[in-house]
């Protein structure tokens, strides 16, 4: 018992060492699961921004997290017709929704397997929301989406408008409602500041036409 004390004095003294000095021991740390991200991570945990008005889109990428059960967890992508496979529940439908709606439905799925399951959905990667623009710009092609952009922005972005555009007869292709509707643009009008009504926001899936 002799031999034992002195070790025994100088482990105490390590531990009041780190307590003083505010570093628990790892298994003191952590507690109950992470706080989800409103903002999502990508794959390095780099957060990445998520508009307010984001909903989940064929190519976006998504994790699906039960704390309670490892198992059921999955990082999919989300498929062209809009659904999204997980272990057990399969097939589910995520297109269309807001990430808080999923996370509603993969729960209420996951209450044939689990109890009062806890689900997280992190957005890793925004790839649905895109927007096009072709024609004489110097940059034409896709173009992503990832918070409020004007036509004029989109085309400064696209490298302008080449010299001989025909810029006041530039299209604004959108689907509303099922149906095919066009909005005109004159470059000349909205950059001389007149008319400026006509710089509209863009949304996911717009085509900009510059003859």
């Amino acid at each position: 018992m002799q031999r034992r004390l002195p070790r025994m004095i100088a482990v105490g003294a390590c531990a009041a060492c780190l307590l003083s000095s505010g570093v628990r021991p790892a298994a003191a740390q952590g507690g109950g699961p992470p706080a989800a991200s409103a903002a999502g991570t990508d794959r390095t945990g780099k957060a990445i921004a998520v508009p307010p008005d984001y909903v989940i889109g064929p190519e976006d990428q998504l994790s699906v997290v039960f704390f309670q059960d490892k198992d059921m967890s999955a990082d999919v992508i989300v498929r062209p017709d809009g659904k999204i496979s997980l272990p057990l529940i399969n097939e589910i439908q995520a297109s269309g929704l807001t990430p808080e709606q999923l996370r509603e439905r993969v729960s209420a799925e996951a209450t044939r397997f689990i109890q009062a399951p806890k689900a997280t959905i992190v957005v890793r990667q925004i790839n649905s929301r895109k927007v096009y623009i072709t024609g004489a710009v110097e940059k034409p092609g896709t173009y992503p989406l990832m918070g409020p952009t004007a036509v004029l922005q989109l085309i400064a972005t696209a490298g302008g408008v080449k010299e001989y555009a025909d810029s006041k007869k530039i299209l604004i292709i959108r689907k509303e409602n099922g149906r095919q509707v066009t909005y005109t643009f004159n470059y000349k009008e909205v950059v001389g500041q007149k008319n400026m009504s006509q710089n509209i926001d863009l949304r996911p899936g717009d085509t900009i036409v510059v003859p």
